[in-house]
């Protein structure tokens, strides 16, 4: 939200846009199951994803359609990220690296849209798929590895004297994965949409309304290409980690 004010300026409000807002009645009490904005472009980004992976490929055939090569190319990449890094072993949990990817890639994407609401820039949501990452990974570490999982922690390549030490710092870094894995894609989500607010607020103002406008561009653009790449990052943490659950001693 952005308006002039006569005696002070500009009155912008980049950060409105993140507001969480019921849906329906004007009190404005959000429950546990009030059905707000965020439930709204949730269902959206999930609607989006079946259109396209269930939908858009149904009628597969060898020259494939437009939707069916955006699905392949997609599934595709992200087959080959997971048999890269956590290798074969780990394209048992292809599926579910691959409904991360896609799911935080549409929504990512949706929030670009004029007027719409960019659900992956709320840490409730970030940290629910990091933290569900780290608790699988944690736990197919140890049904996998038994207590020689733990030996991910002890760096027997350094020196005795360094181990406990490093051992530590191991286990503290390996506890704050979930929060800089959410941290990551929500504030560059915020950041990113926050930065066009500001810049469209300016937009009121004829005498720089063509810099400003030019600027909007630049940063959508960029946003654009910012949306992809946190969707790759997410992922691809996520089958670094997995790796890590698979092979402790490597």
């Amino acid at each position: 939200m952005a308006t002039e004010d006569g005696g002070s300026g500009l009155n912008i409000h980049p950060m409105d846009q993140f507001l969480v807002k019921p849906l329906f009645g004007n009190d404005g009490t959000i429950s546990m199951f009030t059905v707000t904005n965020v439930t709204l472009w949730l269902a959206i980004a999930v609607g989006c994803v079946v259109a396209l992976m269930v939908l858009g490929t149904r009628g597969r055939a060898i020259v494939p359609s437009r939707s069916q090569s955006i699905a392949e190319v997609i599934y595709g990449f992200v087959h080959k990220m997971v048999e890269d890094i956590a290798g074969k072993e780990g394209l048992k949990y292809f599926p579910y690296i691959f409904t991360l990817f896609i799911f935080i890639l549409v929504a990512n994407v949706i929030g670009l849209l004029p007027t719409s609401f960019t659900t992956t820039s709320h840490i409730a949501v970030t940290a629910t798929m990091a933290i569900a990452v780290f608790l699988v990974v944690t736990v197919l570490g140890f049904v996998k590895n038994g207590a020689s999982f733990l030996s991910l922690f002890w760096i027997s390549s350094a020196p005795l004297v360094l181990r406990p030490i490093l051992a530590l710092i191991e286990v503290i870094s390996y506890f704050v994965r979930p929060v800089s894995h959410s941290i990551r894609l929500a504030g560059n989500m915020m950041a990113g949409h926050a930065v066009i607010k500001v810049f469209a607020g300016f937009a009121v103002v004829y005498w720089i309304a063509p810099a400003s406008i030019v600027a909007i561009t630049a940063i959508y653009a960029l946003e654009t290409l910012v949306v992809c790449i946190q969707a790759y990052v997410f992922t691809i943490l996520t089958c670094v980690y997995l790796n890590d659950a698979l092979h402790p001693h490597h």
